[in-house]
């Protein structure tokens, strides 16, 4: 790092709502004065962008190797809840994140994962209880409680629950939500536990509601669920009160862009330019208390120089002072790092997933592109031998969940909208829990799948008797440690794989990995059973 140097060009003053031509003096990584130029400069110089809400498990990178590509795209910090590899391996797995973030030039702000495991319905690696919070908020490098996904918990007010917002507000961290579709008198009392945001919003009208009631709304683009297009208009209304945020990324998308594409897309489709850049930088900035400059005298040298203010492509990233990328090269190093991991299963044979016949009609999973919210249809079941089975015809396929932490036998549900006609794909990235979770046309390829990922003690898999393309993740069983030019591809191989086979979905591995999230609505699966959300309890397969 240069100790002093001069950056000029057109700056994009955020606070002062205005664009000058200046040139910054930067001394010790900090910028020490912006003064007006009496010239015309070409390129445009304003604060690096902020993910304010994302795992960066879906990346299938560790933190190191998400930065080194999350810089080619102008983001200089994240807001990170840790808790995909907390349900794995504990407040272990959060450390692991912190430290391997430390590594790099990137500013990181990881929080303490709320809900470990989710819910009390399933199995994960790790319980983190309010104890083992109350330590992790104690921690300077932990700056907040992370999504409270469990809001019947906080509805009903259950002790384990209070006790840990109550542990955010004692060390006055900020306290995340998530609340899909929690409106009326429990949105009241969940609001009630002063918990400030929300990335949940699927309509307008709840994200206004939520508004209403003190909650900041993060309009959420990822991978799996994209609610830019309803939650556009607060852009307009409520600028102050809204973030951008991916959530979940995957790798393949995070190559070819990350926040400066929400940006670009907010801008082009009539968002007031500094109100758009407001919710990317200044709004979780603020929120968060956050050490990240927004190109002020005495901030931290943060910022990205771009050649116009339509498209976003990056051509040079800042952070402290240091040039961490420019002309399509990244400067975060590449970090040799060893793999943590958390496996115990055992392998399965297809006895494991039969399903005898008890009723002629079934509970299905509708899985939705797009949406982490499922539906519930009952159908009339494929029975063969007395068994029920796969029925490519009518969409509707098995789907499985294996315990990866202890043998235990499958459970097995049937799901809709995956379209596949042949072959099967798996994975051990299922949220939160992270157990195995594979959707098949039949039960030999299902099992070979599950078997692979078993053996490879983590990845995601397409596979058929005849084909198998396979991305591992040795970290977890949700990252590698390779770096995401290589990561990507690979992704990229199985996901079209995936498709080869019939489906139809954007992100088909994405989107079968929320179909083991127990606390989104409506029908879900977890390895201890069907799941339903809205009612949260056990669902039977067959109809009553």
């Amino acid at each position: 790092m240069k100790k002093e140097f001069v950056v000029s060009g057109k700056v994009v003053d955020l606070i002062r709502r205005k664009i000058v031509n200046a040139d910054i003096f930067i001394r010790n990584g900090m910028i020490e004065q912006i003064r007006e130029a009496g010239e015309e400069y070409e390129k445009f110089i304003l604060p690096g962008f902020v993910d304010s809400h994302v795992h960066i498990e879906s990346s299938m990178l560790i933190p190191s190797g998400f930065a080194r590509t999350a810089v080619k795209h102008g983001t200089v910090a994240t807001v990170s809840d840790p808790h995909e590899i907390a349900n794995v391996m504990g407040v272990d797995g959060v450390h692991f994140m912190i430290q391997n973030g430390k590594k790099v030039p990137f500013k990181f702000y990881f929080g303490a994962p709320s809900c470990v495991p989710a819910t009390p319905f399933e199995s994960s690696g790790a319980v983190i209880d309010a104890q083992k919070t109350k330590k992790l908020l104690a921690d300077d490098d932990i700056y907040f409680l992370a999504e409270m996904m469990n809001f019947p918990g906080v509805v009903h007010e259950e002790e384990e629950v209070l006790q840990k917002i109550k542990c955010a507000h004692q060390a006055g961290k900020p306290v995340d939500g998530h609340a899909p579709g929690l409106r009326g008198e429990g949105l009241r009392q969940y609001a009630a536990q002063k918990i400030t945001t929300d990335h949940e919003c699927s309509s307008l009208d709840e994200a206004l509601e939520k508004i209403e009631k003190g909650i900041k709304i993060q309009i959420r683009e990822g991978s799996a669920a994209k609610n830019f297009n309803n939650l556009f208009p607060l852009i307009h209304t409520h600028p102050e009160k809204i973030m951008f945020c991916t959530d979940d990324c995957h790798p393949d998308d995070l190559i070819r862009g990350h926040m400066n594409r929400i940006v670009a897309r907010a801008v082009a489709e009539g968002g007031d330019l500094f109100d758009v850049l407001r919710a990317a930088i200044v709004n979780p900035v603020k929120h968060y208390g956050l050490n990240v400059g927004l190109l002020q005298p005495g901030d931290p040298a943060d910022f990205i120089v771009t050649s116009d203010l339509e498209r976003f492509d990056i051509e040079k990233t800042y952070i402290a002072g240091n040039l961490v990328f420019e002309n399509g090269q990244s400067f975060i190093p590449v970090i040799d790092e060893e793999a943590v991991n958390h496996f115990n299963a055992r392998k399965i044979n297809t006895n494991d997933i039969v399903v005898p016949a008890k009723g002629e009609r079934i509970n299905v999973i509708v899985a939705k592109d797009g949406d982490l919210v499922t539906e519930k249809v009952m159908v009339n079941a494929k029975i063969e031998n007395e068994q029920v089975v796969a029925d490519v015809d009518q969409d509707i396929l098995k789907i499985v969940v294996v315990n990866r932490y202890s043998p235990s036998k499958p459970v097995v549900g049937f799901i809709r909208n995956f379209k596949l006609k042949k072959g099967a794909i798996a994975g051990s990235v299922a949220h939160d829990s992270h157990n195995i979770i594979a959707i098949g046309t039949n039960d030999e390829d299902i099992v070979k799948a599950v078997n692979k990922i078993i053996e490879s003690k983590g990845g995601i898999i397409a596979c058929n008797e005849n084909d198998l393309e396979m991305l591992a993740l040795d970290v977890a069983g949700l990252m590698s440690r390779e770096d995401a030019e290589i990561v990507a591809p690979k992704y990229d191989v199985v996901s079209r794989k995936a498709k080869a086979f019939g489906s139809n979905l954007n992100a088909p591995f994405m989107t079968m990995a929320f179909m083991a999230l127990l606390v989104i609505p409506e029908l879900k699966i977890g390895d201890q059973g069907l799941f339903d959300v809205k009612k949260f309890e056990f669902a039977s397969l067959f109809n009553a």
